[in-house]
């Protein structure tokens, strides 16, 4: 669990309400903690197993296997590994930072994120093995959540790591949305798009799935190994052309995606004994975060979890709000917390015709921090938190920033232009520069991105 402690930065130091917006911060991520998650949705008596209403008798079938994919599978896995005991037959959990499980006799692999890379294909291939020798006779538990679709690559014959590897870097840059890269990724893989299903030689199955989504969309947490796919060839080829990708990707990824079968799609009779279940969501984690605002002496507001498009265009339009509830107190009067959910992009600029991936540092979370510093400038009273749930914004250490009024001049102070940084997608040196980056280390879960907005 954690505390306030966690989320320190120079900005919440000063502030007098600094240690109670740590303790909100807090809160949410305690929310999504994963194995709670699980066990508020199965429950087990003697022999029999219910998961969210619907009953299955353990004893009826022949192996009950574990199989957990995403940053917070560990934990998951670890809470029905406690909940199945000993008619648990055998555990495959592949996440972000391996480690080993005490008390269970799992095979644990790491893969690469948010790019996948050697021991991705790794941990494909053990996963392909896994469920080789499934049947009907058979159960099978999948634990499902964010970053499982670069976690465990299966890639269809023709496609290689480098070409993978290659699209996924363009659809990166290019700015697209997660379900946008995810709907090409299940028609490249052997796992993804109800893959997973298909290759379990009719086993029941049983998901649980944390989301990290806007919308909680099936086909498109960690690409929907264990979901129906509703997309088609042509709207994959589609987005080559929205993104201006077709003649850049590799020749191997274009000719598969012309060529390859379609995936399962709803009403398929493969998914007749598969139940997917959402156990958790961006919305768990605001409502958490809303309820401890209130007890911190906020007016709490939720402003909505379908956020998304461009950092930038969202930091104008949420400080622009933040802006206006100070100045008029609507919808809600200071104190105030006002939260919002859901998940932005980039699209990494360029200078002097060199594309900066890997030149400077940041991620859709301390990017729309900084593009709403401009926004804030010299404007007393407000405050902005970013937040990856995950702890991790891009690749980088910090989960997200804290911008305010005064961080313009704090960092003109220090000849630091915002708008220079902003102009070379360098969020990170700016907040680092500024000790505003909130790190509390990777939290072991994974749900939509967080922007706390707080009138003083």
């Amino acid at each position: 669990m954690y505390s306030g402690e966690s989320f320190r930065t120079a900005s919440l130091r000063r502030a007098p309400q600094g240690d109670s917006i740590t303790r909100i911060l807090a809160a949410a991520i305690n929310a999504l903690e994963p194995g709670a998650a699980v066990a508020r949705h199965v429950h087990r008596t003697g022999n029999n197993m219910d998961v969210a209403g619907r009953a299955y008798r353990l004893g009826d079938f022949r192996h009950v296997r574990l199989l957990g994919i995403g940053k917070a599978a560990s934990a998951m896995s670890a809470r029905l590994g406690g909940i199945l005991g000993n008619r648990l037959d055998a555990g495959l959990v592949i996440t972000k930072q391996a480690a080993a499980i005490p008390g269970f006799p799992f095979t644990v692999l790491a893969g690469g994120h948010p790019v996948p890379d050697v021991h991705s294909l790794a941990a494909g291939q053990k996963t392909l093995e896994f469920i080789s020798d499934l049947g009907p006779a058979d159960l099978l538990f999948c634990l499902i959540s964010g970053g499982g679709s670069a976690l465990a690559a299966a890639p269809l014959a023709g496609i290689s790591l480098e070409d993978l590897q290659s699209l996924t870097t363009d659809l990166l840059v290019c700015g697209a949305r997660i379900d946008e890269i995810n709907l090409l990724r299940r028609r490249l893989d052997r796992i993804k798009g109800g893959g997973l299903v298909r290759l379990s030689n009719g086993a029941s199955i049983v998901s649980l799935i944390l989301s990290d989504v806007v919308g909680n969309l099936l086909e498109a947490i960690a690409s929907g190994p264990t979901a129906p796919d509703p997309s088609r060839r042509a709207d994959a080829l589609a987005l080559l052309k929205k993104y201006g990708l077709r003649d850049k990707i590799p020749a191997s990824i274009l000719a598969v995606l012309e060529q390859v079968p379609e995936t399962p799609k709803p009403g398929d009779p493969i998914f007749a004994k598969v139940q997917n279940e959402i156990v958790g969501s961006g919305l768990l984690a605001a409502q958490a975060a809303l309820v401890q605002a209130r007890t911190e002496g906020f007016n709490p507001y939720l402003l909505r979890i379908d956020l998304q498009g461009e950092a930038r265009q969202a930091a104008f339009e949420l400080a622009t709000f933040l802006r206006q509830a100070k100045q008029t107190g609507d919808p809600v009067p200071a104190p105030a917390c006002i939260v919002a959910g859901g998940e932005t992009t980039v699209t990494l600029r360029q200078v002097a015709g060199q594309a900066l991936l890997g030149q400077v540092k940041g991620g859709r979370n301390t990017e729309l921090a900084l593009a709403a510093v401009t926004e804030l400038v010299d404007f007393p009273g407000v405050m902005l938190v970013t937040m990856a749930t995950d702890g991790e914004d891009g690749p980088t250490d910090a989960a997200g920033a804290v911008a305010t009024g005064e961080s313009y001049r704090r960092a003109l102070g220090m000849n630091l232009h915002a708008e220079n940084f902003l102009s070379r997608n360098d969020s990170y040196a700016y907040f680092a520069a500024l000790d505003d980056l909130l790190k509390p280390g990777p939290t072991g879960t994974n749900a939509n991105d967080l922007v706390f907005l707080f009138v003083l």
